[in-house]
Parts: structure tokens; C-alpha cells; sequence
């Protein structure tokens, strides 16, 4: 099925098939003598947990009765979840949705399921965030995007012969690589969200790809044929599900329109090298974004200069406020 975001796309006779990776935070609600909240106790009183766990099951099972809760309501609503994992740091979890053909479809799942979860951790008396970097000393959360191509008769056209990625995804990835830098004020929407973008954190500095690798911004995970898919790993659980696709098939376009180099693939760590830096301060994003006349074209000249107005408007109120910690340090060094 089509979706206006798809529409060009599905002219050429390709169809995308998307589905959405979301990370949050369960907190408890009482706050610690530093007024900042914290992760939820483990059960039997148990004190709370303060170090990363990657992967843990002991961290499923603390918050056992909130996820049962959220998978079984997901249900009710129609809502295809395939399953939770616990996340790098504590009280962080990760939930990923079915794919879909129907790209508006998929958008507004993720939005969907962004309720749910706050409203069931409302019931369990938590709260749960999707902030992109709540802690400081924590890793951030994203909304990772898993994307194929299928033609009309329904197969994979990201899988080449011997089972290898095809010259269709090459195109693909090179165009969304290329305009990876003057996207990113759509996949990092505010201060907030350029907080996450620290090293070690997981999470792409980079424009770049790579197989298996998690520390580039294009990922194509392990998988069979069938399966065989890239992942957008760049923006933040904040963003706009629907404008960080709009910006992901708006780069496979310029992929398949232009001509884009397919730069190497990065084999190491993805921070450190391969590829150009993105933006990492929401003002050069934003100069990147009004920048861009490809991606302008690609998403429509008066959207991309309504955001930019009302986001650099945001920003300038943002600088304006003079925070606590510019306080303490004014008072501690008077």
C-alpha cells in the first residue's frame, strides 16, 4: 500500500516497508534530594539499580508488570509489538513494532505506542519519558527505523544475487548518507536532543554505513534474504516518527535521482572515523537544514522554512533563559 510520504517511491514501482525501534525511561516519580529523577526499585524493596546492564533479563523482570501491561493493551489496540528489551542503562528499555507497507500506517503506531507506554507507567505509578538524554551520566534514547524495499510482485529489492545487498540499497544508502548532515535538525528536534550525540553513548557522530556495526548512522543488520533491510539509527526518541521518515525516504530518493558516491563501508568504530561529521549543536543543524536546496526540494521549500522559523524561534527562547547552573556557578565564583 502507498502513502502520500511514499508516494514517489511507489511511482517507480518500489514500496517501503518501515517499522519503528523506541527506547524510554521508566522513573520513579519521587524525585532524589538533587530533584532529578531516578530509576524504579527492584522488587522486594530492593535497592535501586545504578548501574548499565545491557540485554538484562534481571531488568525485564524488575519491571515485569509494566511491560506485560503495555504488550497486552498494545494488543487490544492492534498494535504489532515484537517484543522489549532492556537497554544499555538503568530503567531504559527498548519495545520494536511490526513492519508495515503502509508508511503513514507505521508513523502512527510509533506515536501510538508513545501513549500507551506513558499511560501505563502512569497506572504503575512511574513515568516514562522518550527525552532523547534525560541523564547526564546515562545513555540517551533513539527512535531507530528499519526500512526494505519490495517491488510490485513483492520482493525484496534491497537483496541482490548471492544473497548480497543490491545495487538498489547501495543507491539508497549512498543518497541518505549524503544527506544525513542537513537532516539532522529533523532527527535532533531541540537542545535536548544534541545531548545524546556523546561518544561511547551509542549512538552515530558520523555519516556513514556499515554491516552489523552499531556505532555507524546506516546499519544493515544481520538477516536472510527476505529480511534483508538497512537500519536509520541517527535520531532521537523526541523526533517527529513522521519527519525522520519523510527525511529517510527523502534521502533514498537523492540516492536513486542523483549521483551520490556509496562511500566505504566503516569496519570499526564509527565515531572515530568514516564519514562526515554530523552537526551536533542544534544551530549548525539548523544552518545545514536552510542550507540545503536538495532537501528542501525533497520535502517542499514552505515546510522547510516554516520548521526552520519556528525551530530557530525556539531556540532563540531556549538561549535566553538563564539556567540554575549558571546561578550556582555565578554565586560559587563571586
Amino acid at each position: 500500500m502507498c502513502s502520500t510520504a511514499s508516494g514517489s517511491s511507489c511511482a517507480r514501482g518500489l514500496y517501503p516497508v518501515v517499522a519503528a525501534e523506541l527506547e524510554f525511561y521508566l522513573m520513579d516519580r519521587r524525585r532524589n534530594a538533587a530533584q532529578m529523577p531516578q530509576p524504579p526499585r527492584e522488587h522486594r524493596g530492593q535497592p535501586r539499580q545504578k548501574h548499565s546492564q545491557v540485554y538484562s533479563l534481571d531488568r525485564l523482570d524488575c519491571c515485569s508488570a509494566v511491560l506485560d501491561d503495555i504488550a497486552r493493551l498494545a494488543r487490544l489496540q492492534g498494535l504489532s509489538t515484537e517484543g522489549a528489551v532492556a537497554e544499555s542503562a538503568p530503567g531504559q528499555f527498548e519495545i520494536n513494532l511490526a513492519h508495515s507497507d503502509n508508511v503513514l500506517d507505521a508513523c502512527d503506531r510509533a506515536l501510538q505506542l508513545k501513549r500507551l507506554v506513558r499511560r501505563v507507567a502512569e497506572q504503575h505509578r512511574l513515568t516514562a519519558t522518550f527525552m532523547a538524554k534525560p541523564y547526564e551520566a546515562w545513555t540517551g534514547s533513539g527512535l531507530h527505523i528499519h526500512l526494505s524495499m519490495r517491488d510490485a510482485a513483492g520482493n525484496n529489492g534491497f537483496i541482490g544475487p548471492h544473497a548480497r545487498p543490491s545495487p538498489l540499497m547501495a543507491r539508497a544508502i549512498a543518497g541518505i548518507v549524503d544527506l544525513l548532515p542537513a537532516s539532522m535538525a529533523l532527527l535532533a528536534p531541540n537542545v535536548n536532543a544534541f545531548r545524546r550525540f556523546q561518544p561511547g553513548g551509542y549512538v552515530p557522530l558520523r555519516a556513514n554505513w556499515g554491516f552489523n556495526n552499531r556505532t555507524v548512522a546506516v546499519r544493515i543488520p544481520c538477516s536472510d534474504a527476505d529480511n534483508c533491510r538497512l537500519e536509520y539509527r541517527v535520531a532521537g526518541a523526541d523526533a517527529n516518527p513522521y519527519l525522520v521518515v519523510a527525511a529517510l525516504l527523502a534521502g533514498i530518493l537523492h540516492g536513486l535521482d542523483g549521483n551520490a558516491p556509496l562511500p566505504a563501508r566503516v569496519r570499526g568504530n564509527g565515531a572515530l572515523a568514516g564519514g562526515e561529521p554530523l552537526p551536533l549543536r542544534q544551530c549548525e543543524a539548523l544552518t545545514a537544514f536552510a542550507n540545503d536546496t536538495r532537501l528542501q526540494a525533497l520535502l517542499g521549500e514552505r515546510f522547510c522554512r516554516l520548521f526552520h522559523t519556528c525551530k530557530t524561534a525556539e531556540l532563540s527562547q531556549f538561549e535566553r533563559r538563564v539556567t540554575t547552573t549558571e546561578i550556582d556557578w555565578m554565586l560559587n565564583n563571586a
